[in-house]
């Protein structure tokens, strides 16, 4: 497992003009290593990568990496539905010094399984870093299919997989046709318990923002055969799992980090700010949690 277990999925801090704010990058990142974060990715789907520039995102990379590059590993999200720009990113994100990236399917473009094989290839050949694939049909249509993945998996630097389709019977199909040491990540919070039982070793995380240490506990406790205190765990979690998507993601994550103190400021459109009445939604789940 190269990455470790809990991988926060880091939402970008923009200032007042919705400009990147690389100072609360650092405080951000700072803060969730030391709240049960074992790795950041940085510029992924919650981090609103569709609306950053290639340039925003290689100098979120050095800036995170100068910050926490010591304590946790660093992901660059690097991948888009350009397998040329992919490429270009995915080569500026090593030289930046990041551990590994994450590349999603390929979106709007709806590929065959051969391209998303193709474009995973020529990104996985362009690096030596090691790389997580990201399968996430419900943004990018296309579900990359677990004898896809298998053949990627054969691929000597692609290691892992962040699996986002909600489905464990395809989770448990990847992880019966991956090597051993190819690692089946979980992409959503509410099934982290779940995809544990067929064969995942973490999660990338959205909620991780907000309670990563008790997301750790869980992990550790299903890992120490302690299968009901995971269970308890998850239940406990469970409306926060649900609640931090009670709208598109990253609304109501970057919302909870501002009401807890910590500054991220706004969000770029087309993604827009929560109602009144999301954030009141948001601040009660909060509190109902004690991080108010």
């Amino acid at each position: 497992m190269v990455f470790g277990r809990v991988i926060t999925a880091m939402v970008t801090p923009f200032d007042s003009n919705l400009e990147v704010d690389y100072e609360k990058t650092r405080k951000l990142a700072r803060y969730l290593v030391e709240n049960g974060s074992d790795g950041i990715v940085v510029a992924g789907t919650t981090g609103e990568a569709s609306t950053l520039t290639s340039d925003e995102k290689v100098k979120l990379f050095k800036t995170v990496v100068d910050e926490v590059g010591d304590k946790a590993k660093v992901i660059a999200g690097t991948g888009n539905n350009d397998t040329a720009d992919s490429v270009a990113l995915t080569k500026a994100a090593q030289k930046a010094g990041v551990h590994g990236v994450m590349a999603v399917v390929p979106y709007y473009n709806k590929p065959p399984q051969e391209g998303i094989y193709t474009h995973f290839k020529m990104i996985a050949e362009a690096t030596d870093l090691p790389v997580m694939l990201y399968n996430i049909p419900g943004r990018s249509v296309i579900n990359a299919t677990p004898d896809t993945i298998a053949r990627l998996a054969e691929i000597k630097n692609i290691v892992a997989v962040k699996e986002a389709a909600g489905n464990l019977e395809q989770a448990a199909d990847i992880r019966r046709r991956t090597p051993a040491d190819f690692t089946l990540y979980c992409g959503e919070d509410s099934l982290t318990l779940p995809m544990l039982s067929v064969g995942s070793s973490g999660v990338v995380s959205v909620v991780s923002h907000v309670a990563g240490v008790e997301i750790q506990s869980m992990i550790k406790a299903f890992n120490d055969g302690d299968v009901q205190k995971a269970q308890k765990i998850h239940l406990d979690l469970f409306p926060l799992f649900k609640g931090m998507f009670m709208t598109t993601n990253p609304i109501p994550v970057k919302a909870a980090m501002n009401l807890m103190g910590i500054e991220v400021g706004g969000l770029r459109p087309p993604i827009i700010d929560p109602t009144e009445e999301q954030t009141k939604f948001v601040e009660n789940l909060l509190k109902s949690y004690k991080k108010l």
